[in-house]
């Protein structure tokens, strides 16, 4: 049975991240979305809020699960057993810094492999960092973020009047 981790912050889930994780989760027996808990990242909503909308969104997917982790990655991958690391990459600038990490983590633990999934072509621009920055404008988020969180986006900035 092959169990993989998709890791992330998730702070918000786009569109891009479904994506990966709908298209991985048909490679592998079990999928789990990761999100990471990183203290050092001033981040807009908590683990608990970004878990929660995640398990939300991926209820409809039988071998999807979430969960929250902090530490290492390759610890937590082989603390729950999964030897597959998945990676979405929008664009070349992403695979160095991507490549990088996956040498490191094969460096620090050989079991476990880490595979890279292009994102489809409309959502290569996208990161939540875009979606941040637009939000906090009153900008359309429409295409970039699941309807079920629009609202809850605009709130984290105080703006009220968009229903989900």
């Amino acid at each position: 049975m092959k169990k993989a981790i998709y890791p992330g912050s998730f702070d918000p889930v786009t569109k891009g991240h479904l994506d990966v994780i709908e298209r991985s989760s048909r490679l592998v027996d079990e999928l789990v979305v990761g999100v990471l808990n990183n203290s050092a990242k001033n981040a807009l909503f908590s683990v608990l809020e970004r878990v929660t909308m995640l398990k939300e969104l991926t209820a409809h997917f039988p071998n999807v699960t979430v969960d929250a982790f902090d530490g290492l990655l390759v610890d937590y991958a082989k603390r729950i057993g999964a030897v597959i690391i998945v990676r979405g990459l929008r664009a070349v600038t992403d695979f160095e810094y991507e490549l990088q990490i996956a040498q490191t983590n094969h460096e620090i633990d050989t079991d476990i492999e880490t595979i890279f999934l292009t994102t489809r072509l409309e959502y290569a621009y996208l990161s939540s960092t875009i979606v941040k920055e637009v939000a906090s404008y009153g900008g359309d988020i429409s295409h970039f973020v699941p309807h079920q969180m629009i609202a809850r986006i605009y709130a984290k900035y105080g703006i009220e009047g968009f229903d989900q």
